[in-house]
Formats: structure tokens, C-alpha cells, sequence
């Protein structure tokens, strides 16, 4: 087991107990439950379907996950069931669970139950950039362990952070990175989950229009958002995005010591004299209107910067040094899915981005811009988080897109599970950007997604592939279609 995942049954404990995990594959379930068998406990758990990265890191926990859901997963019956916030009622084990009376928890709360009395919770939250943040953050803190094994930090990303090959770790000591989600906790729940984290320090990068299928508009996030700071108590601290109204107004009211990021002249913490080197950032920040330090990372995207930035203040606050910071910074690698090159085949690049909203989408590209300039760049999205797969963004989908070169749209997932009057069309995406000058389509199915981008593509092209699921194992699929058909110019 990796190193970072150690953890000590204490001895005085009762016996083990059996848990399971009713969508285990969700990537903070799955988190959990390797949290959960550090603790002692023997955990199983079930899913509709299982994919990478996630599936991957469960396979190497020996954590088995039974598929499909059914009531005999939930045999021998379970000491405590914790179900996942995408369970809905009409679930066959979920059911079987409020039938048998057999306890049951949402993921938040054993999570504050277990792990966050007296530590020292630091939450990021945001509506983008919270994962890298997160690993960033993490990063941070388990370099300035090797000189002080007091700052050892416990914690949890929604995401497999390349750093430490995990999602997760378990400490003895104080500190918990946490990624704060605005969603929705369970069924019984309809509350985000942050609220159930308490931070001691917090983060806030962004403040958007998200999760259209919870939330009704922006004002409601908003709303979220300010009850989050309404928990940070006096003697905490808040660290802020600078270049947001949304986040002003929702830090306006906080009772601690709040602090912005970004670009503002008169802002705590700024980034100045940034520039690109190859794959690389360099930048200084300035420290209430002082140089204090120089940063240079291994990663390029104007939001990688921001995401550094703040972690880096919020981690300077809480007393780590300087020189650590800059030391973790400079040897971050990023998290999976984020921008991961998946393959390079003769001279076409595939890249693997998590995308759930236009303004991800609008960074990625423009980051890989930057990073491959003068590349063809293929976007290849499928609309399927909840807020893609809605109209209410369908013209500020078309923007993100419209700086791609060459745009494949699949249709959108499960659409018969949206109104009918609130369902994306692609179609409508695709005749907007044909019209301004983008060569764009839409596909039926990733198998025939496959065939144009094998018959099309060319060296020197750069793929991005641009979903938060699993897209029908495209991501597998095209490397074997190219490598299957060489030759092409």
C-alpha cells in the first residue's frame, strides 16, 4: 500500500465492521472507502457502472465492487450503509436498506463523524478549480513534512492526485485538506456537503451558475456559498478569488480574517509578471504589496496559476514556510484527468480534461493553446453533467468551443432523463459555429466519433477530450483505432 495511505487501527477499537458503499465509484466515495479500510473496517460496495480512474484505484485496495445494483450485494448484511448522493429512491439496494431498517449515513457526515473532530479542517471550495486546488494544497503540505512531520497532512480530492497516486490519505496529525462540493449530500440531504465540513481555513476560487439540475439560479448558489463562510469561525481565515463580484459578495459578510488572490492591484496576495516557458509558469507574488515570492511550476493555464496562488496563500497563513511552497510548487503534477496526455500516436496527441461547465472548457482550451501553439486542436465534448446537458449554457458552450479549430459533439447523455424543454442541442451548437467559420459536427456515438477522428486526424493534431464520465471508453477506444490504421499524413 502507498505510503501516504498508512493509518493505525487503534487496538481498543471493537471488532471490524462491515460498511458499504452504495456508489462506491463516485470519486469521493471511493475516497471514503479507502479511508474507511484504513480505519479497520472491511467495506464493499456497488455501482451501475465502474471506470477509470476511480475503478483502478479501488482494484488496488482489493475494495470489490459489485455491479449492477441489487439486494444481494447487500449480503451478508452490513453494519452501515452509506449512500451516495447520485442514489436516488426507486434504487434496489437503497430500498432494501430503508426496508430492513439497517443504518444508514450520507458520505458528508461520516466524514465529519470520522475524521474531522480535532483536526484542523481546510476546505476548498469553488465552482471550478476546487481538485486541483485541493492536490495543490496536499502537495504542499507533505513537502514541508520532511522537515516538520507535524504538518503531515490527511486528505481527500475528488480526483487522483499524481503527486501522491491517491485520492486519499490518513494521518495521525492535525491538518485535512478537504475539497469542499456544493452538491447535494444524499437523498435525504438536499443540502451541499461542504456544510458539513466546518472549516478551520477556506478557499474560495470561483462562484458560477452550476448544477442546474439542484440548484435554480445563480442566486441559490450563491446562497450556498455564503452559508459555507458563514461557518469559518473568528479565528479562522478565508482566502479568496479577487476577479469574481460573485465571490465578493459572498465573503462580504465573513466574521474572520479574509484575504483575496489573483490579479488586483490592491489584493493580499497578487500574481505579477507571469510568463510561459514551454510547459512551464513562471510568476511572483506579491504579499500585501511586497515581493515575497518567486514561483515557477510545471504546468501552464492562467487558472493553474490562480489554483497555485491560492494554495500557496492559504498554506503561507497557516505557517508553512516559503521555501516549501515554492519547492512543492515546482515539482506539482497535476491531477488525472486534468489535462492528462493519455497517448501520442504518430504525432496526435489525445488529452484526457474533466469538463462539467463552459467556463472549464473555455480554460482547457485556452491553456492547450499556450501549450501546443500552432497545433490543429480537436475538442471532442459530450454534454453530460448536469449543467452541459441543459440549455441554460448553450451559448456560452458555444463560446468555449468556438476556440477550437476543429469541434465532434456526441449527444447528450441520457437526455430523456432532462425536460424536454431544457435538453441541449448540439445541433444548434454545431450550426452556430459552422456559421462563424468552425468546422463542427455532430455524431451519433462514440463508434462513430472513432471513425472521423481515425479518418481526420493528422501529426501534429491535439485531441481534447472533454467529459466527466467515462464517454463509452473513448478514451481507449481511439488510441486502438489509430494505432490500428497507421499512415495517416
Amino acid at each position: 500500500m502507498n505510503e501516504v495511505q498508512h493509518g493505525a487501527r487503534n487496538s481498543a477499537e471493537s471488532a471490524v465492521r462491515h460498511v458499504h458503499l452504495i456508489g462506491i465509484c463516485g470519486s469521493a466515495m471511493a475516497s471514503l472507502a479507502g479511508m474507511l479500510q484504513l480505519r479497520g473496517w472491511h467495506v464493499t460496495g456497488s455501482d451501475k457502472a465502474a471506470y477509470p480512474p476511480m475503478s483502478d484505484l479501488l482494484a488496488h485496495l482489493r475494495i470489490p465492487i459489485a455491479q449492477p445494483f441489487s439486494e444481494e450485494n447487500l449480503q451478508p448484511r452490513p453494519d452501515l450503509v452509506i449512500v451516495g448522493n447520485a442514489i436516488s429512491r426507486g434504487n434496489p439496494e437503497l430500498e432494501f436498506v430503508l426496508d430492513q431498517r439497517i443504518p444508514f449515513r450520507s458520505l458528508a457526515q461520516v466524514i465529519h463523524e470520522e475524521f474531522l473532530v480535532e483536526r484542523e479542517s481546510l476546505v476548498i471550495a469553488g465552482t471550478h478549480g476546487k481538485t486541483t486546488t485541493t492536490s495543490m494544497l496536499a502537495w504542499i503540505y507533505e513537502t514541508a513534512a520532511m522537515k516538520n512531520p507535524a504538518m503531515s497532512p490527511s486528505f481527500l480530492i475528488g480526483g487522483i492526485a499524481e503527486n501522491f497516486g491517491s485520492s486519499f490519505a490518513l494521518r495521525p496529525t492535525r491538518p485535512f485538506v478537504l475539497e469542499g462540493d456544493e452538491y447535494d449530500t444524499a437523498f435525504f440531504d438536499k443540502g451541499p456537503k461542504f456544510l458539513h465540513y466546518f472549516p478551520d481555513a477556506l478557499i474560495l476560487t470561483h462562484v458560477e451558475f452550476d448544477h442546474a439540475d439542484i440548484y435554480a439560479d445563480l442566486e441559490s448558489v450563491k446562497t450556498a456559498f455564503k452559508r459555507l463562510v458563514n461557518l469559518v469561525p473568528r479565528r479562522g481565515r478565508i482566502v479568496a478569488f479577487d476577479g469574481s463580484s460573485n465571490v465578493t459578495e459572498c465573503v462580504a459578510r465573513a466574521f474572520c480574517p479574509m484575504e483575496r488572490y489573483g490579479f488586483a492591484q490592491d489584493s493580499t496576495w497578487r500574481i505579477a509578471d507571469l510568463s510561459i516557458h514551454g510547459n512551464s509558469s513562471r510568476w511572483h507574488i506579491v504579499r500585501n504589496g511586497q515581493p515575497w515570492l518567486q514561483v515557477e511550476m510545471p504546468m501552464i493555464g492562467e487558472h493553474n496559476v490562480l489554483n497555485a496562488t491560492a494554495a500557496a496563500a492559504l498554506a503561507a497563513g497557516q505557517g508553512v514556510p516559503a521555501e516549501d511552497i515554492q519547492t512543492a510548487l515546482q515539482s506539482f503534477r497535476s491531477v488525472k484527468r486534468r489535462l492528462q496526455v493519455i497517448a501520442e500516436i504518430e504525432g496526435i496527441t489525445i488529452i484526457d480534461d474533466f469538463a462539467h461547465h463552459p467556463t472549464a472548457i473555455r480554460e482547457t482550451l485556452r491553456a492547450l493553446r499556450l501549450r501546443y501553439p500552432g497545433s490543429r486542436l480537436w475538442a471532442v465534448v459530450e454534454p453530460r453533467s448536469n449543467t452541459l446537458r441543459r440549455n441554460i449554457f448553450e451559448q456560452e458552450l458555444t463560446e468555449s468551443l468556438a476556440l477550437a479549430d476543429q469541434v465532434v459533439l456526441a449527444a447528450v447523455y441520457q437526455a430523456t432523463n432532462i425536460p424536454a424543454e431544457q435538453v441541449l442541442h448540439p445541433e444548434h451548437i454545431v450550426q452556430t459555429l459552422q456559421a462563424r467559420g468552425c468546422k463542427a459536427r455532430q455524431l451519433p456515438d462514440v463508434a462513430a466519433i472513432v471513425d472521423h477522428l481515425t479518418t481526420h486526424l493528422r501529426s501534429g493534431d491535439v485531441v481534447a477530450i472533454l467529459s466527466n464520465g467515462g464517454f463509452d471508453g473513448i478514451y481507449q477506444r481511439l488510441p486502438v483505432s489509430l494505432r490500428n490504421n497507421p499512415g495517416r499524413a
